[in-house]
């Protein structure tokens, strides 16, 4: 018996996971309904809120980070960057491309602030 023998998968093979999309050796989870739910109820609840879209990489989909005035913030997979640019005018929010402007300080802020409370 070899040293790994004891770790390889004998008969079985590997399914896909379920709503996810193969991209290189990892698998990205979709964004669903719920994603969009979560953006819009962040959206609506906070004031100030800029997106800032993150393009596709090889360990995640596209995705928006929305980053409100006191630098809460929150991301979540989206279909698209046309869908994410679509979202924010549609809610009225400003769009950037994260690659290009980055992230607010705000939000490094709020999470040093966190962090100092221990939360």
């Amino acid at each position: 018996m070899g040293m790994f023998d004891r770790f390889r998968r004998k008969g079985r093979t590997s399914r896909p996971a379920r709503d996810a999309e193969r991209t290189g050796s990892t698998r990205v989870r979709a964004s669903d309904s719920a994603d969009a739910q979560h953006l819009e109820q962040f959206v609506t609840t906070r004031q100030g809120v800029e997106g800032f879209v993150e393009p596709r990489t090889a360990v995640s989909d596209v995705t928006i980070l929305l980053v409100a005035h006191d630098g809460e913030w929150t991301r979540r997979r989206v279909p698209s960057v046309k869908w994410a640019h679509d979202f924010a005018n549609k809610h009225r929010v400003p769009s950037y491309d994260a690659a290009v402007v980055g992230v607010p300080q705000r939000m490094r802020d709020y999470n040093a602030r966190k962090k100092a409370q221990g939360i």
